[in-house]
């Protein structure tokens, strides 16, 4: 049954095996099966490691990128007319024509009652993120018609004739895209 070896202190069943087990790992089918056994593992720890480097990505950004990015609705979009020009990007520069409606209708703001376009660094302060996210993409001389939900807009708070939670329609017109020396911050 099982054989007592000198070399080891217990009975050992290994020693009668393993010329079988070398065998079978020697043999064409063994390393086929090995190789086949090896890529999988290397797969799978591929698709983990992924979903960790993900996981680890997600938690290093700060509490409100992480509830915006994951409760937040998205800025809506419709392109009127494709633009051909150079395309609008974080960093920089754009002049943008603009209508700011809510959804009744009512007009709150334009570039034309400004008395000129907008003119901003895309992704720095000071414009809404819904707005940067609306006019991200955009190749000049293209018109886009963006909806902004409130998380994106002014929120809660109630900004001149723009009531709180106030979803904003926007009709936008990309006039240029230039280089710009600022740095942007992302919206």
């Amino acid at each position: 049954m099982y054989s007592y070896h000198e070399s080891c202190p217990l009975t050992c069943i290994w020693h009668e095996r393993i010329p079988g087990v070398l065998f079978f790992i020697m043999s064409t089918k063994g390393i086929v099966i090995g190789v086949v056994a090896i890529v999988l593992i290397a797969i799978i720890g591929y698709f983990i490691y992924s979903n960790v480097k993900k996981t680890e990505e997600t938690s290093t950004q700060n509490p409100e990128q992480q509830t915006a990015a994951t409760s937040t609705p998205p800025v809506q979009g419709q392109e009127v007319k494709v633009g051909t020009g150079k395309e609008a990007i974080l960093g920089t520069e754009v002049t943008v024509e603009y209508v700011g409606k809510l959804p009744d209708g009512t007009i709150f703001d334009s570039s034309q009652v400004q008395g000129k376009p907008l003119t901003f660094v895309l992704g720095s302060p000071g414009i809404i993120p819904g707005f940067q996210i609306g006019v991200r993409g955009m190749k000049e001389g293209g018109e886009r018609i963006i909806a902004i939900p409130p998380e994106l807009g002014y929120g809660t708070q109630q900004n001149g004739p723009i009531p709180p939670n106030s979803t904003l329609i926007f009709e936008l017109k990309l006039l240029t895209v230039e280089e710009s020396s600022s740095t942007p911050v992302t919206p």
